[in-house]
């Protein structure tokens, strides 16, 4: 079992211009605190890594599988590993916690 201090001052982790990620992972499943800045992108992409999440600040846009949605604080999704998907800063920051698994091992830093 380990703990962690958001605030202590977790180095980020680039994922595309305007987004970033702070990654806490177990052998199992890993957890991604991701920010994404107003209208910046994270380009459409696949990993074989079933991932679900929710909005914890701000909204954005998220398209999966071709559907897309605004999701605001509170929202959450479930995409299958293998599945195209994006997200999309509006018009003000936001931040959503994601959940990987298995562990993706380019997120351990």
């Amino acid at each position: 079992m380990s703990y962690f201090k958001f605030a202590e001052g977790r180095d980020t982790k680039d994922l595309a211009p305007g987004a970033r990620t702070r990654t806490f992972w177990g052998d199992n499943m890993l957890l991604s605190l991701v920010e994404i800045d107003a209208n910046s992108l994270v380009p459409l992409h696949t990993h074989p890594h079933e991932q679900a999440g929710i909005v914890v600040e701000g909204e954005m846009e998220m398209g999966i599988a071709g559907e897309v949605q605004v999701l605001k604080v509170g929202d959450m999704y479930i995409i299958p590993g293998g599945v195209e998907h994006y997200a999309k800063g509006l018009d003000r920051p936001c931040k959503a916690l994601d959940v990987f698994s298995p562990v993706r091992e380019e997120f351990k830093y």
